[in-house]
């Protein structure tokens, strides 16, 4: 496994304020792949998390607490981490080269996870799943259905992972240039198991 560090002049810091006033800092990297920013999709997803009537605390509903969450193509982590700010044990996915980045961003937010838990793990879409398994409560995916070369993966790694109980919760910004409107209909029109 390799190693990589983050050195600060190598990233800039984005805020995401909670609804409870508290700020989760992300890291973002200014050279690097698509995961290596936090693009627009995961703030909405981030921020629909804790929508009512999904959390609530001044009424004492919350979805998240204690749920089992994964969210695949987890970039830096916000969406991830917010989920576990709300009570959520949480795993956030990606690639080899992101891991280093997922950590420093799981790390500088550890006092915002008082109540949840959150751990970073290599996932390939198209790969062995067998170790996220049992079936989570919830799948996020933020901005993930971009790649014309990885719907079929993507697609195949949710086969596997959804169970009964599970439910796939999908941001992405729908884009009308090049291949993305072919690729956004590739994927939905991909056999996915519907409960």
């Amino acid at each position: 496994m390799a190693e990589h560090t983050l050195h600060h002049n190598n990233y800039f810091t984005r805020d995401v304020e909670k609804n409870d006033g508290s700020v989760l800092k992300i890291k973002q990297c200014f050279k690097g792949d698509v995961g290596c920013v936090v693009w627009d999709a995961a703030i909405v997803l981030s921020k629909y998390l804790e929508t009512k009537p999904l959390y609530d605390p001044c009424s004492g509903v919350n979805m998240w607490a204690s749920k089992n969450i994964l969210e695949l193509g987890a970039g830096t982590g916000v969406v991830g981490l917010m989920a576990a700010s709300l009570g959520a044990q949480v795993t956030v996915t990606d690639l080899e080269d992101l891991q280093s980045l997922l950590q420093v961003n799981i790390q500088d937010n550890q006092e915002l996870v008082s109540s949840g838990s959150i751990e970073a793990k290599v996932l390939k879409w198209g790969e062995n799943v067998s170790e996220f398994l049992p079936h989570p409560h919830f799948i996020l995916m933020a901005d993930c259905i971009y790649y014309e070369q990885s719907v079929k993966p993507l697609v195949e790694t949710l086969k596997h992972l959804v169970g009964p109980e599970t439910t796939i919760i999908c941001c992405y910004e729908q884009r009308t240039v090049g291949v993305n409107p072919k690729v956004e209909k590739q994927f939905f029109e991909e056999h996915l198991p519907l409960q």
